[in-house]
């Protein structure tokens, strides 16, 4: 249980700390506008991928997850120092679409509502 509440502990952390870096520190003209909206980590904390929001369009997406890509080292490196960690884990941007997912499902319920 206490490697669990380590695991949620860290992850709240490098949330927290990516979106301000994503509101402050990366001046990238690609990097639309973004929310953190989770991270995972690996059972062994070396991994995390960090999932993504983006406002716009599918290409501005693609754009703000290559901006993204290109700041992972800067990121990383940030992380390292601000959470004064030993060893920092590799990260993995992912666009989350959940968002996108519910909207389209509460247009298909409100849409079987009005069909009825």
């Amino acid at each position: 249980m206490h490697t669990a509440h380590r695991w949620d502990r860290m992850a709240d952390l490098i949330r927290v700390e990516v979106a301000e870096m994503l509101l402050h520190d990366l001046k990238d003209p690609r990097i639309g506008f973004t929310t953190v909206t989770d991270v995972r980590m690996s059972r062994d904390l070396h991994h995390v991928k960090i999932f993504v929001s983006v406002l716009g369009s599918e290409q501005q997406q693609k754009d703000t997850l290559e901006g993204l890509g290109s700041a992972v080292g800067f990121v990383r490196h940030e992380i390292s120092h601000r959470l004064k960690l030993r060893t920092t884990p590799e990260l993995r941007f992912v666009l989350d679409r959940s968002s996108e997912t519910s909207a389209r499902i509460e247009e298909l319920i409100e849409k079987t509502k009005i069909d009825r």
